[in-house]
């Protein structure tokens, strides 16, 4: 009867067994990226300088959240962002801290086959309040475009293609 219990325990409780990888349904945009990392690089300044940002994207609340991590250069900036469905407002929301102590409240909506985001940012000492971005999903990847609203008016901000990549990591300091 024990052996029978601990066997039951183990089918039922067991990581393997119950590890399942999908997300829910309002997160199913995002599948594809799910337990990967991206690699994006910025044009370079022109100073010549480069920007580099690694993302891990992960699933998180036993598919009802996604987690992506990121850091530029290797931790000199990064932050992570949380999405999920609100149930109350029926939208895909999320929240963004940054290493350099601000953070965004975001909202999502899919448009002609691309995920558009609304970010509300608190304590840019730039003077960002909103930020835009529309992601679309492209084969081994993703492409992104930002704007910033800054100083009562849309700015651009970047565009980068993100690549799945196996060898880095995101990197905190």
């Amino acid at each position: 009867m024990i052996k029978k219990i601990l066997f039951l325990l183990l089918v039922f409780f067991s990581p393997t067994v119950n590890s399942n990888k999908d997300l829910s349904e309002e997160l199913s945009y995002f599948q594809s990226l799910i337990g990967k990392t991206y690699e994006g690089e910025f044009a370079a300044t022109p100073q010549g300088s480069s920007m580099v940002d690694v993302q891990y994207w992960e699933r998180i609340l036993n598919g009802n959240g996604i987690r992506i991590t990121h850091s530029i250069n290797d931790g000199e900036y990064g932050g992570e962002i949380v999405i999920m469905w609100d149930r109350e407002k029926e939208v895909l929301t999320g929240w963004y801290f940054t290493t350099a102590g601000f953070y965004t409240q975001q909202k999502y909506h899919i448009e002609d086959d691309a995920l558009v985001s609304y970010e509300d940012v608190v304590g840019n000492e730039n003077g960002i309040t909103a930020v835009r971005s529309s992601t679309k999903i492209i084969d081994n990847g993703f492409h992104r475009k930002t704007e910033y609203f800054l100083e009562e008016e849309w700015v651009y901000g970047h565009e980068l293609f993100y690549e799945e990549v196996l060898d880095k990591e995101v990197i905190f300091k």
